[in-house]
Formats: structure tokens, sequence, C-alpha cells
């Protein structure tokens, strides 16, 4: 598999380029999780970067990317596709007996 070396900023990762597997598109994952172990054995805290461009080619596409630190950890976005169900819970029908 190809890999390419990303840098990373921000966050405990700041200044440190590490080899990140591309996918088959040629681009590294859009979002790129770091487990660190607990000291005291407790659950791990996950360190969460996401995919910025580094700098524009020469046709406007991007070439090359970068990792920023995301503080919030924020899950991705869902996709939303027209057949998708929502994760609300569904309208009540106007002849519904409970009111």
């Amino acid at each position: 598999m190809k890999s390419e070396d990303i840098p990373f900023e921000g966050g405990p990762m700041d200044g440190r380029v590490l080899p990140v597997l591309l996918g088959i598109t040629g681009h590294p994952p859009k979002t790129y999780r770091i487990p660190v172990p607990d000291p005291q054995g407790g659950p791990p805290t996950v360190l969460v970067y996401r995919r910025v461009p580094r700098r524009q080619g020469g046709v406007g596409l991007t070439q090359r990317w970068k990792y920023e630190y995301d503080p919030e950890g924020a899950p991705t976005r869902r996709l939303n596709w027209p057949w998708s169900k929502p994760d609300a819970t569904p309208p009540r029908k106007p002849d519904d007996a409970d009111g």
C-alpha cells in the first residue's frame, strides 16, 4: 500500500511527521484518530486531527495535505442521502389516538 509523510500541527503531535496510508483515490483519510493510553489504566484519550490542504497546486487542485488538531474531536458529519433515515423520532400521524 502507498503511504505519504504527513505533518501534524497543533496539539500534542505538533511538529511531527508520520507516514499515513493513502486511500484508493491517493488521499489520506479526512480524520486521523490517535489513541493515547491512560497512565492509570483507564480508557484511552483519543486525539483527533482533521485533514486540511497544505498548499494549492498550479491548477487549483490540492496536491499536499496536513493534519490540524481538533480539540473538541467532534464526530464527522453523516451524509444526508434522500433515502437516509432521520436521526430524530418520526413525526406523529394526525389521526393518532394518543394525541
